[in-house]
């Protein structure tokens, strides 16, 4: 059990780490992070930032020296990385886990192999496989295998032509063809297990997307409890199949009622942020007890909560970036009752950057669900495409 005042590390300056920064700040731990960006969110407020690339092994020799265990806020972190840093501290989530879910071809085998409930899909790594692919996975979505995030490094495809004219644009690197699914809505689970197996598991939320990224997060989601209990069940076995430590998401597809995993993250997850203002405990304070083998906190919700994505258009007057820079009026926000306002202290906004985020608590979900949708129209979030 690693105890106050240790210090830990975080591989990772987002806001996620930044999060976890603050929930380790408040249970009396320090936290140096580490991140090649000199402005990361999380390196501004940890006790110590070594500006340094992952595989920079001096920089993580002293974070080995200073810190009691070490944990992650984004899946690119190099596997070899968390290897190394095992062989010296406590490390969590493993590598191998990791390198499950920051790969599409090893995340879809996984599912595949512990009969995971998954959509039709074929591994592409050649012109070959592109042309060959079964008539039935179109119309599909190709996503390169690494590196994709928030709808980048994905082209939908109707045919084998479209298909291997994005496999072109996205380098020849290795892809899934992925079949294109009738959604009823998408559901995403965030839970967190510990050494000795026990899972707390955040109740289910509703995600509903903007250009493919996150725009609006409601929990818990309005669906039918089997379905909860499913998406429960499922996101805990993926946690005990991997062997995880940590806070995990899991997102779902749900298509003609049925669940279908979509993909892992192994870290805290953008549809879990409503769990700092309307759970007992937050995500990331589940991630430093998971890390520290402390007791997991209770994860019950003690309101109905919508999130609302800010992503970095906001920060400019016009369509498309095309105008003035300058800083959205928070004061229409900070006039709608129980919301509550996250800014990240990102240097630069850029178009589908997440600059920061705000949540809507309250006793009644269908009122809790118009206030933010309120909220996120004065601020000027438009209602075009998602």
């Amino acid at each position: 059990m690693i105890l106050p005042p240790a210090t830990l590390g975080m591989l990772g300056g987002g806001q996620l780490g930044r999060f976890f920064v603050s929930a380790a700040h408040e249970m009396g731990y320090r936290v140096w992070v580490l991140d090649p960006d000199s402005h990361s969110p999380a390196g501004l407020i940890a006790d110590r930032h070594l500006v340094a690339a992952y595989d920079d092994y001096a920089a993580l020799d002293e974070l080995a020296g200073a810190c009691a265990g070490v944990t992650t806020e984004f899946e690119n972190v190099p596997a070899a990385t968390l290897d190394y840093l095992a062989k010296f501290l406590s490390v969590h989530p493993s590598a191998s886990a990791v390198a499950v879910c920051q790969n599409r071809i090893a995340e879809k085998t996984f599912l595949a192999d512990n009969g995971l409930p998954h959509g039709p899909f074929a591994v592409v790594r050649s012109e070959a496989e592109v042309r060959n692919a079964a008539p039935e996975l179109f119309p599909a979505v190709l996503k390169v295998a690494r590196f994709g995030y928030d709808g980048k490094g994905q082209a939908r495809v109707a045919n084998p032509d479209e298909a291997l004219h994005a496999f072109h644009q996205f380098g020849g690197e290795a892809c899934m063809l992925e079949k294109m699914l009738s959604l009823d809505c998408e559901l995403s689970v965030v839970l967190a297990r510990d050494e000795a197996g026990n899972v707390s598991c955040f109740d289910p939320s509703e995600n509903r997307h903007r250009h493919g990224i996150l725009d609006i997060t409601i929990a818990p989601a309005g669906v039918a409890s089997a379905l909860i209990a499913r998406a429960r069940e499922v996101a805990g076995q993926i946690a005990e199949k991997l062997d995880y430590v940590g806070t995990l998401g899991v997102e779902f597809f749900v298509c003609g009622g049925a669940l279908y995993v979509n993909e892992m993250a192994p870290r805290p997850h953008n549809s879990g942020h409503h769990t700092i203002d309307a759970c007992v405990t937050s995500q990331y304070e589940q991630q430093v007890r998971a890390l520290c083998g402390l007791p997991l906190g209770e994860p019950r919700a003690h309101s109905a909560a919508v999130m609302v994505n800010l992503l970095g258009e906001l920060w400019y007057d016009g369509a498309h970036m095309g105008g003035t820079y300058r800083e959205p009026d928070w004061s229409v926000l900070h006039a709608v009752p129980n919301l509550r306002l996250h800014l990240y202290a990102k240097h630069h906004a850029r178009a589908g950057r997440k600059m920061g985020h705000f949540t809507v608590i309250g006793g009644d979900a269908e009122k809790t669900l118009a206030a933010a949708l309120h909220g996120r129209a004065v601020i000027g979030i438009r209602d075009d495409e998602r």
